[in-house]
């Protein structure tokens, strides 16, 4: 097993970083005084090249040379959880409804408007496939939206999980849970007990309320271009040094999956698994570029210095953006699954 297939969650820091002055290498490759690579994450699946959230396309994902797959997830009307990104059947389905609001009998009829056409998977679905002893190595990242109660969501997931047996290797080790607030990890400690957790998001902002002792079992799931600059940097060395994980989404840049691999972070989700996948193959063989942006730069490492400048531009763009959003939503954004206004007086109604 090559040192980016081992089991990325495991006991002790991640792998140090790239960056001038960090801790040296936990998971170094052999003999090459370099960072393990990062491990290749399949968003949605291989979401170029199959149906999102399709059986095909995890499939697809593994026999492009990815390491784990990540998917979303919903809550039918009767309670099934099924693998979505949207929260509406619009997009990928082509019908003008909400998942919460059709249950499993309807669900599973429905066909994807792209090719080849595709069913709509559940949770159980996937995990009886990833059950099979020959993919115990793969693991799967859960991106849980905010469209559902998390009091129904979240028990549902559970069952869902318990109903799979796995092989040897338990899904505590292969399940990552991810949520984008406290309150839904929260959520996921208590319904999910054991299962490491990630926080999603695209801001720095909120992100740092998660790097303190009162979530040290918080890993980071974060947009990568929120993670360029000085700030990123003062944000990954933190992270390092607290021994979390970092992976980052959705990277589908040659460039930018390059610059991934140079700071070191632990997993790049990615549309393009076939591009990453060759991406490090190439710095399996060469490794070479070791600091700053030099990744992007340089006719003949095939990105110009034009193309360099944009990816940037967009990066600064994107982190404004986000800390536009923050400053906005925040509110909006830390109490999404939070109690209900009028739940705990109602309960203390009942109990009386």
């Amino acid at each position: 097993m090559s040192p980016e297939e081992m089991p990325l969650l495991r006991d002790g820091p991640p792998p140090g970083d790239a960056e001038a002055g960090a801790a040296p290498a936990v998971g170094s490759q052999a003999g090459s005084g370099r960072p393990r690579l990062p491990q290749n994450i399949g968003h949605r699946g291989y979401k170029a090249a199959f149906p999102e959230n399709s059986m095909a396309a995890f499939h697809g994902a593994l026999a492009a040379g990815a390491h784990a797959v990540e998917t979303d997830l919903h809550l039918s009307s009767d309670g099934v959880v099924v693998l979505s990104h949207d929260a509406t059947l619009k997009r990928c389905f082509g019908l003008d409804a909400k998942i919460a609001d059709c249950d499993w009998s309807y669900l599973s009829t429905l066909k994807t408007l792209r090719e080849p056409r595709q069913g709509m998977p559940r949770l159980v679905d996937l995990l009886a496939w990833l059950a099979q002893p020959e993919l115990e190595s793969v693991w799967v990242l859960l991106d849980i939206k905010t469209d559902d109660d998390p009091e129904l969501l979240f028990p549902a997931i559970a069952r869902a999980i318990a109903s799979v047996t796995p092989s040897s290797r338990p899904w505590k080790e292969r399940i990552v849970v991810g949520g984008w607030n406290e309150n839904y990890l929260n959520h996921a400690r208590s319904h999910l007990p054991g299962h490491p957790l990630a926080y999603i998001g695209f801001s720095l902002l909120q992100a740092r309320k998660f790097l303190s002792d009162a979530h040290a079992d918080v890993h980071f799931n974060l947009l990568q271009v929120s993670l360029v600059g000085p700030l990123g940097a003062r944000f990954r060395r933190a992270a390092r040094r607290r021994g979390r994980v970092l992976l980052v989404w959705t990277v589908n840049e040659k460039g930018w999956m390059k610059w991934s691999v140079r700071k070191g972070v632990d997993g790049v989700i990615t549309d393009e698994v076939g591009r990453l996948r060759d991406v490090l193959e190439e710095e399996r063989v060469d490794g070479t570029g070791s600091s700053g942006v030099v990744v992007l730069g340089g006719e003949e490492r095939g990105i110009g210095w034009p193309r360099t400048l944009r990816l940037y531009a967009i990066a600064i763009l994107w982190q404004a953006l986000a800390l536009v959003v923050s400053l906005l939503l925040w509110r909006r954004l830390s109490t999404r699954g939070g109690p209900r206004k009028g739940r705990g007086k109602a309960d203390g109604a009942t109990k009386m």
